[in-house]
């Protein structure tokens, strides 16, 4: 019997790469699942091609999923990885570089013959793994595709199954090597292949062999132990941004006692919160609409909120392109409407599948006319929930279009998520009026300069709205200049106003009067969170603040920015956020970008602060 070594970790970042029909990020749910049920932190990236179907065996093909976990707060999927699981030569060499120094890495040999290595761009000459002869990494070279075919020669699948079934494989020896029990993907299997036998259990037998290989063979002595995260009481779950957004529209439709209504045309990386609305609408009052294009999509939603639904689409910056006039129309409307850009890297198609803080500027900008609009962004794939109920809160308090801001990175990344209580979350207000005592006019407004709202064809409340300028109180159509001067002013007053209804800007990590600012906005949180940590614990003079409202900010924002020396704007994009803060603060910001449709790098960002502190 050999001798297994017990290895106490404090966090592990792995990374599951191979051919996009691997099952890599099937792997990695299970495995995230598996964590989150040992009382682990976590974060997790997907990484998926931005082909839909590029050739096997090449690295445009390669998907991937990180994950980071630990026995302490963890803010991002991590920088380099601990250990690299490649099922082939592509999945290797597109990796190789984000393995730390003294990493290991998990290879399937199979995917390293000379066909795999030619399609990965390896000269024949090139043997497997071309750096296993260097001392920087601990090579495991193990035939997974032969031993997963190996362990199902009794079951009657074809060759070509049988071979999709090697990600259990690998699962069942990572859950090994981690000392995890397998019992809750045994439970997958058995509901997600419940009406195919022979699949389900060659998938159950697989993930076995896996973990009984792990068990068995001399060519891995450590088992690696974490301890359980100390986490606050109450109910968790795994949950993804997209996840996270559709339950926080589902809650403030409740809490508002509104009917939901949700229309998009699909688009990455927006659509899996469709896909998650469309599976309630038997249960909570909920529509949903998949609309054959997407202007039709925000046209539905607005048809639906001037009918006293709470109405929402979703899309990414493609989208948002042809949703522009149509949102124009809804702010000069003055209906409530929240659109979800899940941003990704652009312009035009771009790279759909990578991610980006590409829309801020469109956001903002991206009509005709005066047509301000508020903009709020989330932070993590949790947050998504309460950005999401922010976002209705504003929109039916002050009947306007909220553009709610997440992005790829936040939409398919995921974490654990304490369930707020539905109690404890504030009732919504809305402008819905079932009765008027006076004369209806539809653009009457309270002292925030919000209208009222009715549903057409109430009795005494008929009206009608439309694109043309209208005259404040009645709402009729008129074209004197000097209306239309007022109603522009009114409504960009109105939307100020929201700032006197949001929370004042505070400090996210540090100390005022430190040396150096750094001021992020939605997905770059938990990048820059772990980097000024670690320098705070080096004694630098440091401090973080999140913006959450980008449009209108928040009103001390500019008290807190000029009390520091440097000003650091890290970015996902070319530099917006930093440009809004120049104009309108006339304050000296540093921009510090990367668009590689990656998130921040933890380690790079510390290396630029540390230029100014």
């Amino acid at each position: 019997m050999k001798t297994i070594t017990k290895v106490n970790k404090d966090d592990v970042i792995i990374k599951f790469a191979g051919d996009s029909g691997d099952g890599m990020q099937l792997v990695g749910n299970q495995f995230t699942s598996n964590t989150a049920l040992r009382g682990h932190d976590l974060a997790t990236f997907p990484d998926f091609p931005a082909e839909i179907r590029a050739p096997l065996g090449t690295v445009a093909g390669v998907s991937g999923f990180q994950l980071h976990f630990g026995s302490s707060e963890i803010e991002t999927p991590g920088d380099l990885c601990d250990v690299l699981v490649a099922m082939n030569a592509a999945a290797y060499k597109s990796n190789i570089k984000n393995v730390k120094p003294g990493g290991t890495i998990i290879a399937d040999i199979s995917g390293f013959d000379k066909k795999n290595m030619r399609l990965a761009g390896y000269q024949e000459t090139d043997v497997l793994l071309v750096n296993s002869a260097s001392t920087n990494f601990t090579f495991f070279q193990v035939d997974i595709t032969k031993l997963t075919v190996e362990s199902l020669k009794e079951v009657a699948l074809d060759a070509k199954d049988k071979d999709r079934a090697k990600n259990m494989f690998v699962l069942g020896l990572l859950f090994w090597l981690y000392d995890r029990s397998f019992e809750s993907t045994l439970a997958f299997i058995e509901e997600r292949f419940s009406k195919n036998d022979m699949v389900k259990n060659a998938n159950s037998l697989v993930l076995k062999a896996g973990y009984h290989f792990g068990e068995t063979t001399e060519l891995f002595t450590n088992q690696y132990e974490l301890k359980k995260a100390v986490q606050s009481p109450g109910k968790y779950r795994g949950i993804s941004g997209n996840e996270a957004i559709a339950l926080g529209l589902m809650v403030a439709s409740s809490k508002a006692s509104l009917p939901m209504f949700y229309a998009t045309y699909p688009i990455t990386p927006a659509s899996d919160i469709l896909h998650f609305l469309a599976k309630q609408t038997k249960t909570f009052n909920v529509q949903t609409f998949q609309a054959e294009d997407e202007i039709a999509a925000i046209c539905s939603a607005i048809g639906a909120s001037f009918g006293g639904s709470l109405s929402a689409c979703g899309t990414s910056g493609p989208g948002m392109a042809l949703k522009a006039e149509a949102l124009g129309l809804a702010v000069t409307m003055e209906l409530p409407l929240v659109v979800c850009n899940i941003q990704r890297a652009g312009p035009s198609t771009g790279m759909p599948t990578k991610t980006e803080q590409s829309d801020l500027f469109q956001s903002l900008y991206g009509r005709n006319g005066e047509a301000p609009l508020p903009v709020i962004a989330a932070s993590s794939p949790s947050d998504c929930f309460f950005a999401a109920f922010e976002a209705v809160r504003i929109a039916l308090a002050f009947m306007t279009p909220v553009i709610l801001l997440s992005d790829l990175y936040l939409a398919n990344g995921s974490e654990p998520w304490k369930y707020p209580e539905y109690n404890a979350l504030p009732e919504i207000k809305t402008r819905l009026l079932k009765e008027s005592k006076e004369k209806f006019e539809p653009y009457n407004r309270n002292e925030a300069l919000v209208r009222n709202w009715a549903i057409p064809g109430t009795e005494g409340m008929e009206h009608r709205i439309g694109g043309l300028e209208k005259k404040d109180g009645t709402g009729d159509v008129c074209y004197d200049g000097d209306n239309h001067h007022h109603m522009v002013k009114l409504r960009a007053e109105k939307v100020a106003n929201i700032a006197e209804t949001i929370p004042l800007q505070e400090l996210s990590l540090g100390e005022l009067n430190a040396d150096v600012l750094i001021v992020g906005w939605g997905s770059t949180n938990g990048s820059i969170r772990t980097a000024v940590k670690e320098l705070l614990l080096e004694k630098k003079s440091v401090a973080h603040i999140q913006i959450r409202y980008l449009f209108p900010f928040p009103k001390n924002l500019k008290g807190i920015l000029e009390k520091y020396k440097t000003v650091l704007v890290p970015e996902i994009n070319n530099g917006q956020l930093v440009k809004l803060i120049r104009e309108k603060y006339l304050i000296d910001a540093i921009p510090y970008n990367k668009i590689q449709g990656q998130p921040l790098n933890v380690a790079e960002l510390k290396n630029e602060i540390l230029k100014y502190c």
